[in-house]
Protein backbone atom coordinates (compact mmCIF):
# COMPACT_ATOMS: atom_id res chain seq x y z
CA UNK A 1 0.00 0.00 0.00
CA UNK A 2 3.40 2.42 0.70
CA UNK A 3 4.22 1.64 -2.88
CA UNK A 4 0.78 2.53 -3.95
CA UNK A 5 -0.11 6.08 -2.46
CA UNK A 6 3.33 7.11 -3.00
CA UNK A 7 2.63 6.07 -7.33
CA UNK A 8 -0.33 8.58 -6.93
CA UNK A 9 1.61 11.18 -5.31
CA UNK A 10 4.05 11.65 -8.45
CA UNK A 11 1.16 10.90 -10.78
CA UNK A 12 -0.52 14.22 -9.34
CA UNK A 13 0.07 17.68 -11.37
CA UNK A 14 2.19 20.30 -10.06
CA UNK A 15 -1.00 22.44 -10.50
CA UNK A 16 -3.52 20.15 -8.27
CA UNK A 17 -0.65 19.68 -5.85
CA UNK A 18 0.18 23.59 -5.68
CA UNK A 19 -3.77 23.88 -5.28
CA UNK A 20 -4.05 21.64 -2.63
CA UNK A 21 -0.86 22.68 -0.35
CA UNK A 22 -2.51 26.35 -0.50
CA UNK A 23 -6.22 25.18 0.27
CA UNK A 24 -4.86 23.01 3.47
CA UNK A 25 -1.61 25.44 4.72
CA UNK A 26 -0.67 28.67 3.48
CA UNK A 27 2.43 28.83 5.96
CA UNK A 28 4.15 26.18 3.59
CA UNK A 29 3.87 28.22 0.70
CA UNK A 30 4.96 31.15 1.90
CA UNK A 31 7.65 28.99 2.90
CA UNK A 32 8.78 27.14 -0.12
CA UNK A 33 8.39 30.77 -1.97
CA UNK A 34 11.31 32.00 0.43
CA UNK A 35 13.67 28.57 -0.30
CA UNK A 36 12.53 29.47 -4.13
CA UNK A 37 13.88 32.81 -4.04
CA UNK A 38 16.76 31.49 -2.08
CA UNK A 39 17.62 29.15 -4.81
CA UNK A 40 17.53 31.57 -7.91
CA UNK A 41 20.01 34.29 -5.96
CA UNK A 42 22.36 31.25 -4.77
CA UNK A 43 21.97 30.41 -8.77
CA UNK A 44 22.18 33.53 -10.11
CA UNK A 45 25.61 34.39 -7.80
CA UNK A 46 27.85 31.38 -9.34
CA UNK A 47 26.54 31.44 -12.57
CA UNK A 48 27.65 35.16 -13.54
CA UNK A 49 30.79 34.93 -12.45
CA UNK A 50 31.08 31.52 -14.56
CA UNK A 51 29.70 33.22 -17.73
CA UNK A 52 31.84 36.19 -17.35
CA UNK A 53 35.48 33.81 -16.89
CA UNK A 54 33.81 31.43 -19.66
CA UNK A 55 33.47 34.79 -21.98
CA UNK A 56 37.03 36.10 -21.14
CA UNK A 57 38.74 32.80 -21.63
CA UNK A 58 37.00 32.31 -25.44
CA UNK A 59 37.86 36.04 -26.12
CA UNK A 60 41.60 34.81 -25.02
CA UNK A 61 41.73 31.67 -27.43
CA UNK A 62 40.22 33.60 -30.14
CA UNK A 63 42.84 36.75 -29.86
CA UNK A 64 45.71 35.18 -32.61
CA UNK A 65 43.44 34.77 -35.07
CA UNK A 66 41.50 37.98 -34.47
CA UNK A 67 44.61 40.54 -34.32
CA UNK A 68 45.31 41.14 -37.43
CA UNK A 69 41.60 42.40 -38.34
CA UNK A 70 41.89 44.39 -34.90
CA UNK A 71 44.65 45.82 -34.20
CA UNK A 72 47.36 48.59 -35.42
CA UNK A 73 50.39 47.57 -37.43
CA UNK A 74 52.78 49.54 -35.70
CA UNK A 75 51.40 47.68 -31.74
CA UNK A 76 52.01 44.37 -33.72
CA UNK A 77 55.67 45.59 -34.47
CA UNK A 78 56.10 46.29 -31.10
CA UNK A 79 54.96 43.09 -29.83
CA UNK A 80 57.15 41.63 -32.33
CA UNK A 81 60.22 43.06 -30.75
CA UNK A 82 58.74 42.33 -27.17
CA UNK A 83 59.27 38.84 -27.86
CA UNK A 84 62.59 38.77 -29.59
CA UNK A 85 63.86 40.76 -26.78
CA UNK A 86 62.42 38.13 -24.20
CA UNK A 87 63.47 35.13 -26.73
CA UNK A 88 66.73 36.97 -27.01
CA UNK A 89 67.90 37.72 -22.99
CA UNK A 90 66.47 33.68 -22.75
CA UNK A 91 69.02 32.49 -25.16
CA UNK A 92 72.13 34.75 -24.00
CA UNK A 93 71.87 36.37 -20.86
CA UNK A 94 75.04 39.06 -20.25
CA UNK A 95 76.33 37.63 -17.43
CA UNK A 96 76.50 34.19 -19.44
CA UNK A 97 77.80 35.76 -22.26
CA UNK A 98 80.50 37.99 -20.43
CA UNK A 99 81.77 35.30 -18.39
CA UNK A 100 82.70 33.24 -21.18
CA UNK A 101 84.51 35.55 -23.04
CA UNK A 102 86.26 37.23 -20.37
CA UNK A 103 90.41 37.22 -20.16
CA UNK A 104 91.46 35.85 -16.89
CA UNK A 105 91.97 39.46 -15.18
CA UNK A 106 87.95 39.96 -16.35
CA UNK A 107 88.29 42.08 -19.49
CA UNK A 108 85.91 42.08 -22.19
CA UNK A 109 86.15 43.63 -25.85
CA UNK A 110 83.19 45.03 -26.56
CA UNK A 111 81.06 47.12 -30.22
CA UNK A 112 77.87 47.73 -30.84
CA UNK A 113 75.86 46.27 -33.87
CA UNK A 114 73.09 47.54 -35.74
CA UNK A 115 71.29 46.53 -39.00
CA UNK A 116 72.99 48.90 -41.27
CA UNK A 117 76.85 47.95 -40.27
CA UNK A 118 75.38 44.19 -40.46
CA UNK A 119 74.82 43.25 -43.73
CA UNK A 120 77.19 41.13 -45.44
CA UNK A 121 80.60 42.73 -47.28
CA UNK A 122 79.37 45.61 -45.04
CA UNK A 123 81.60 47.05 -41.80
CA UNK A 124 81.43 44.06 -39.38
CA UNK A 125 82.87 42.20 -41.95
CA UNK A 126 85.58 44.50 -42.75
CA UNK A 127 85.98 44.55 -38.98
CA UNK A 128 86.17 40.63 -38.17
CA UNK A 129 88.85 40.95 -41.15
CA UNK A 130 90.98 43.25 -39.43
CA UNK A 131 91.60 40.59 -36.55
CA UNK A 132 92.20 37.67 -38.33
CA UNK A 133 94.74 39.27 -40.65
CA UNK A 134 96.48 41.73 -38.18
CA UNK A 135 99.68 41.19 -35.74
CA UNK A 136 98.36 38.45 -33.09
CA UNK A 137 94.87 39.95 -32.99
CA UNK A 138 92.72 36.64 -33.95
CA UNK A 139 92.86 35.04 -30.43
CA UNK A 140 91.58 38.27 -29.28
CA UNK A 141 88.49 37.31 -31.56
CA UNK A 142 87.29 34.68 -28.18
CA UNK A 143 87.36 38.14 -25.89
CA UNK A 144 85.02 39.83 -28.47
CA UNK A 145 81.17 40.30 -27.61
CA UNK A 146 78.73 41.97 -29.75
CA UNK A 147 75.89 44.32 -28.60
CA UNK A 148 73.39 43.86 -30.91
CA UNK A 149 70.84 46.61 -31.59
CA UNK A 150 67.94 44.71 -33.25
CA UNK A 151 66.89 41.80 -34.50
CA UNK A 152 68.39 41.18 -37.59
CA UNK A 153 72.28 42.40 -36.33
CA UNK A 154 72.18 39.21 -33.40
CA UNK A 155 70.77 37.25 -36.23
CA UNK A 156 73.70 38.35 -37.91
CA UNK A 157 76.41 37.82 -35.25
CA UNK A 158 75.17 34.39 -34.02
CA UNK A 159 76.12 33.10 -37.82
CA UNK A 160 79.08 34.28 -37.78
CA UNK A 161 80.73 35.31 -34.44
CA UNK A 162 80.41 33.23 -30.62
CA UNK A 163 79.72 35.86 -28.30
CA UNK A 164 76.43 37.87 -29.16
CA UNK A 165 74.40 39.47 -26.96
CA UNK A 166 71.20 41.47 -27.68
CA UNK A 167 70.41 44.53 -26.42
CA UNK A 168 67.27 46.44 -27.29
CA UNK A 169 65.40 49.54 -25.92
CA UNK A 170 61.45 49.88 -25.20
CA UNK A 171 60.00 52.26 -28.20
CA UNK A 172 63.66 53.04 -30.03
CA UNK A 173 64.41 51.27 -33.33
CA UNK A 174 68.63 51.64 -34.04
CA UNK A 175 68.39 48.87 -36.86
CA UNK A 176 68.80 51.51 -39.74
CA UNK A 177 72.49 54.68 -40.11
CA UNK A 178 72.16 57.13 -37.43
CA UNK A 179 73.44 60.40 -38.94
CA UNK A 180 75.40 62.29 -36.70
CA UNK A 181 73.60 64.51 -34.29
CA UNK A 182 70.56 63.61 -35.41
CA UNK A 183 67.77 62.64 -32.83
CA UNK A 184 68.36 58.77 -33.07
CA UNK A 185 72.31 59.23 -33.20
CA UNK A 186 72.38 60.65 -29.85
CA UNK A 187 70.09 58.26 -28.49
CA UNK A 188 71.76 55.72 -29.43
CA UNK A 189 75.23 56.87 -28.07
CA UNK A 190 73.75 57.66 -24.30
CA UNK A 191 72.36 54.19 -24.33
CA UNK A 192 75.72 52.84 -24.97
CA UNK A 193 77.28 55.17 -22.02
CA UNK A 194 74.02 53.67 -19.61
CA UNK A 195 74.92 50.18 -20.59
CA UNK A 196 78.93 50.91 -20.22
CA UNK A 197 78.31 51.67 -16.97
CA UNK A 198 76.42 48.33 -16.29
CA UNK A 199 79.18 46.35 -17.38
CA UNK A 200 81.54 48.01 -14.93
CA UNK A 201 79.04 47.52 -11.99
CA UNK A 202 79.21 43.70 -13.41
CA UNK A 203 82.81 43.82 -12.44
CA UNK A 204 83.91 43.60 -15.75
CA UNK A 205 86.76 45.25 -17.21
CA UNK A 206 86.52 46.96 -21.05
CA UNK A 207 87.88 47.99 -24.60
CA UNK A 208 84.92 49.23 -26.01
CA UNK A 209 85.37 49.83 -30.07
CA UNK A 210 83.37 51.04 -32.55
CA UNK A 211 83.11 48.63 -35.20
CA UNK A 212 84.52 51.04 -37.64
CA UNK A 213 87.88 50.63 -36.11
CA UNK A 214 90.09 48.43 -37.76
CA UNK A 215 92.52 45.93 -34.88
CA UNK A 216 95.85 45.42 -36.77
CA UNK A 217 97.88 44.80 -33.44
CA UNK A 218 96.94 43.93 -29.84
CA UNK A 219 96.78 46.87 -28.02
CA UNK A 220 97.42 46.14 -24.10
CA UNK A 221 100.85 46.81 -24.23
CA UNK A 222 100.22 50.46 -25.27
CA UNK A 223 98.09 51.05 -22.48
CA UNK A 224 99.04 52.65 -19.27
CA UNK A 225 98.94 50.49 -16.44
CA UNK A 226 97.91 53.42 -13.95
CA UNK A 227 94.98 54.67 -15.62
CA UNK A 228 91.08 53.90 -14.68
CA UNK A 229 89.85 55.55 -18.04
CA UNK A 230 91.96 56.34 -21.37
CA UNK A 231 90.86 57.00 -24.52
CA UNK A 232 91.65 57.47 -28.06
CA UNK A 233 91.54 60.84 -29.93
CA UNK A 234 90.84 62.62 -32.70
CA UNK A 235 93.53 64.91 -32.11
CA UNK A 236 96.68 64.35 -30.03
CA UNK A 237 98.86 67.38 -28.70
CA UNK A 238 101.95 64.85 -27.15
CA UNK A 239 101.01 64.51 -23.31
CA UNK A 240 98.68 61.72 -22.38
CA UNK A 241 97.50 64.06 -19.11
CA UNK A 242 96.78 66.82 -21.13
CA UNK A 243 92.91 67.30 -20.76
CA UNK A 244 93.15 69.63 -23.89
CA UNK A 245 93.35 66.79 -26.37
CA UNK A 246 90.50 66.05 -27.81
CA UNK A 247 88.58 62.75 -26.98
CA UNK A 248 86.84 60.11 -29.47
CA UNK A 249 84.34 57.79 -27.60
CA UNK A 250 85.06 55.04 -30.20
CA UNK A 251 87.99 53.49 -28.27
CA UNK A 252 88.55 52.64 -24.92
CA UNK A 253 90.24 50.92 -22.25
CA UNK A 254 88.00 51.16 -18.64
CA UNK A 255 88.70 49.13 -15.85
CA UNK A 256 85.74 48.85 -13.31
CA UNK A 257 86.26 50.02 -9.74
CA UNK A 258 84.07 52.55 -7.68
CA UNK A 259 85.70 55.68 -9.55
CA UNK A 260 85.10 54.44 -13.14
CA UNK A 261 81.49 53.34 -12.16
CA UNK A 262 80.88 56.67 -10.34
CA UNK A 263 82.47 58.58 -13.55
CA UNK A 264 80.40 57.17 -15.74
CA UNK A 265 77.11 57.85 -13.90
CA UNK A 266 78.20 61.59 -14.15
CA UNK A 267 78.90 61.04 -17.63
CA UNK A 268 75.32 59.67 -18.51
CA UNK A 269 73.35 62.04 -16.08
CA UNK A 270 75.06 65.46 -17.56
CA UNK A 271 73.45 64.80 -20.55
CA UNK A 272 70.77 66.81 -18.75
CA UNK A 273 72.95 69.56 -18.24
CA UNK A 274 74.00 69.79 -21.77
CA UNK A 275 70.83 68.84 -23.71
CA UNK A 276 71.09 68.10 -27.53
CA UNK A 277 75.12 67.15 -27.47
CA UNK A 278 76.46 63.41 -27.87
CA UNK A 279 78.78 61.80 -25.52
CA UNK A 280 82.18 62.34 -27.11
CA UNK A 281 80.80 66.54 -26.73
CA UNK A 282 79.96 66.17 -22.96
CA UNK A 283 82.81 64.38 -22.36
CA UNK A 284 85.04 67.52 -23.77
CA UNK A 285 83.15 69.31 -21.62
CA UNK A 286 83.16 67.59 -18.59
CA UNK A 287 86.72 66.83 -18.16
CA UNK A 288 87.96 69.66 -16.59
CA UNK A 289 84.81 69.40 -14.18
CA UNK A 290 86.22 69.36 -10.45
CA UNK A 291 84.03 66.34 -10.02
CA UNK A 292 86.40 64.47 -11.74
CA UNK A 293 88.98 64.91 -9.29
CA UNK A 294 86.80 64.79 -6.33
CA UNK A 295 85.96 61.17 -7.79
CA UNK A 296 89.83 60.67 -7.79
CA UNK A 297 89.58 58.78 -11.34
CA UNK A 298 92.84 58.74 -13.86
CA UNK A 299 92.41 59.44 -16.96
CA UNK A 300 94.68 59.61 -19.82
CA UNK A 301 95.03 60.18 -23.76
CA UNK A 302 95.86 57.39 -25.98
CA UNK A 303 98.60 58.61 -28.97
CA UNK A 304 97.28 58.19 -32.15
CA UNK A 305 100.54 56.57 -33.41
CA UNK A 306 99.37 53.66 -32.02
CA UNK A 307 95.66 54.58 -31.95
CA UNK A 308 95.30 56.48 -35.43
CA UNK A 309 92.36 56.99 -37.49
CA UNK A 310 91.13 59.54 -40.30
CA UNK A 311 91.01 62.61 -38.47
CA UNK A 312 95.15 61.76 -37.61
CA UNK A 313 96.28 58.96 -39.18
CA UNK A 314 99.24 56.67 -37.59
CA UNK A 315 102.36 57.08 -39.58
CA UNK A 316 104.09 54.33 -38.93
CA UNK A 317 102.91 50.46 -40.11
CA UNK A 318 105.75 49.39 -37.42
CA UNK A 319 103.53 51.19 -34.31
CA UNK A 320 100.15 51.15 -35.28
CA UNK A 321 97.83 48.69 -33.05
CA UNK A 322 94.44 50.54 -34.21
CA UNK A 323 93.01 52.76 -37.13
CA UNK A 324 89.54 54.37 -37.42
CA UNK A 325 86.82 55.89 -40.08
CA UNK A 326 86.65 58.41 -38.00
CA UNK A 327 86.29 62.29 -39.36
CA UNK A 328 84.06 60.63 -41.94
CA UNK A 329 80.40 60.92 -42.74
CA UNK A 330 78.49 57.96 -44.80
CA UNK A 331 78.47 54.41 -44.78
CA UNK A 332 79.14 54.55 -48.78
CA UNK A 333 82.33 56.65 -48.03
CA UNK A 334 83.42 54.95 -44.67
CA UNK A 335 83.28 51.12 -46.86
CA UNK A 336 85.53 52.78 -49.39
CA UNK A 337 88.13 53.96 -47.19
CA UNK A 338 88.62 51.08 -44.95
CA UNK A 339 89.09 48.17 -47.76
CA UNK A 340 91.60 50.50 -49.09
CA UNK A 341 92.86 50.56 -45.37
CA UNK A 342 92.76 46.87 -45.31
CA UNK A 343 95.06 46.68 -48.85
CA UNK A 344 97.27 48.75 -47.31
CA UNK A 345 97.87 46.53 -44.30
CA UNK A 346 97.91 43.37 -46.47
CA UNK A 347 100.56 44.97 -48.34
CA UNK A 348 102.72 45.69 -45.42
CA UNK A 349 102.19 42.21 -44.24
CA UNK A 350 103.40 40.48 -46.84
CA UNK A 351 106.84 42.30 -47.08
CA UNK A 352 109.50 40.44 -45.49
CA UNK A 353 110.78 41.65 -41.78
CA UNK A 354 113.59 43.58 -42.68
CA UNK A 355 111.66 45.52 -45.13
CA UNK A 356 108.56 45.96 -42.87
CA UNK A 357 111.47 47.89 -40.75
CA UNK A 358 112.94 49.61 -43.41
CA UNK A 359 109.66 50.32 -44.69
CA UNK A 360 108.35 54.34 -44.68
CA UNK A 361 105.11 53.14 -46.18
CA UNK A 362 102.13 54.73 -44.76
CA UNK A 363 97.87 54.75 -45.62
CA UNK A 364 96.55 55.65 -48.83
CA UNK A 365 93.90 57.33 -46.73
CA UNK A 366 91.63 59.51 -46.42
CA UNK A 367 90.14 59.58 -50.06
CA UNK A 368 86.12 59.66 -49.74
CA UNK A 369 86.59 60.60 -45.89
CA UNK A 370 88.59 63.41 -47.60
CA UNK A 371 89.65 65.84 -44.16
CA UNK A 372 88.99 68.93 -46.52
CA UNK A 373 85.22 67.68 -47.11
CA UNK A 374 84.26 67.69 -43.53
CA UNK A 375 81.95 70.18 -41.80
CA UNK A 376 83.28 70.36 -38.21
CA UNK A 377 81.00 71.43 -35.44
CA UNK A 378 80.53 70.68 -32.03
CA UNK A 379 77.31 72.68 -31.44
CA UNK A 380 73.66 70.59 -31.48
CA UNK A 381 71.96 73.36 -33.54
CA UNK A 382 74.54 72.37 -36.58
CA UNK A 383 72.65 69.53 -38.70
CA UNK A 384 75.08 66.89 -40.43
CA UNK A 385 73.54 64.98 -42.68
CA UNK A 386 76.43 63.38 -44.68
CA UNK A 387 76.01 60.38 -42.85
CA UNK A 388 76.70 58.42 -39.59
CA UNK A 389 80.25 59.52 -37.84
Amino acid sequence: MRRTVTGRVRRRSPITTMINTVGNNTESMSDISRRILTFLLFFAAVAFPCVVIYQAAASYQLLPQSLPMLIDPSTFNANVTNNFASLATEEASLERVLKEAAMDDGTVILTTLNEAWAAPDSIFDLFLESFRIGDHTRRLLNHLVIIALDGKAYTRCLAVHTHCFALTTEGLDFSKEAYFMTPDYLKMMWRRIDFLRSILEMGYNFIFTDTDIMWFRDPFPRFYSDADFQIACDNFWGNSYDLNNRPNGGFNYVKSNNRTIEFYKFWYSSRETHPGYHDQDVLNMIKHDPHIAEIGLTMRFLNTAYFGGLCEPSKNLNQVCTMHANCCYGLDSKLHDLRIMLEDWRKYMSLPILFKKLSFSSWRVPQKCSLASLRHSSSPKDVHNEGAK
